[in-house]
């Protein structure tokens, strides 16, 4: 049998549908979903640097002695 008008219609429909349910998963549930977890894990290995290493900032600031240049 031929594929008939109505038939390619409806198929276009059903593939446009699955492509919007497909896209709508991805934009509203699994990239918002990764982007916690990269944002996420990056803090964590930032607070995990900083409790091995210590926080940054200037270290062992010795005062320059009485009468020099600086």
């Amino acid at each position: 049998m031929e594929a008939t008008r109505s038939d390619d219609v409806m198929s276009f429909r059903a593939k446009r549908r699955k492509e919007l349910l497909t896209f709508a998963v991805l934009a509203f549930g699994i990239w918002p979903v990764v982007a916690v977890g990269v944002v996420g894990g990056y803090g964590f290995l930032v607070w995990m640097y900083q409790i091995v290493y210590g926080p940054p900032g200037p270290h062992d600031v010795v005062p320059a002695p009485p009468g020099s240049a600086e």
